[in-house]
């Protein structure tokens, strides 16, 4: 369907930020405990992992992922970035509303 990549993209930004959340508040944390945490699967897990550390949101230590060096930049534009998804989802939806008239 037209939706479902976006969805699952949109899915895994919710992943990421909620392990990312959870490294930040808790980190050394290694992908089991991370995994009770969430409730996520351990695999589910390790691949946001793998992103946030490609971002450098996160870095492994010898103890499990701890917040990275990039990680006060993103939480000091994350809100706006989130506000731009939200903007570009009301156009899109408004968009459709047009359509449906």
């Amino acid at each position: 369907m037209l939706f479902d990549q976006a969805r699952n993209e949109l899915e895994l930004i919710d992943r990421h930020t909620q392990v990312l959340k959870i490294v930040i508040e808790n980190g050394p944390i290694g992908i089991l405990k991370l995994s009770e945490i969430t409730g996520m699967q351990a695999h589910k897990v390790r691949y946001s992992l793998r992103i946030l550390e490609q971002n450098g949101l996160i870095k492994a230590s010898p103890q499990g992922a701890v917040a990275g060096d990039s990680v006060d930049e993103f939480l000091r534009t994350a809100n706006e970035k989130f506000r731009e998804l939200k903007d570009l989802l009301e156009m899109i939806e408004k968009h459709g509303d047009e359509i449906i008239r």
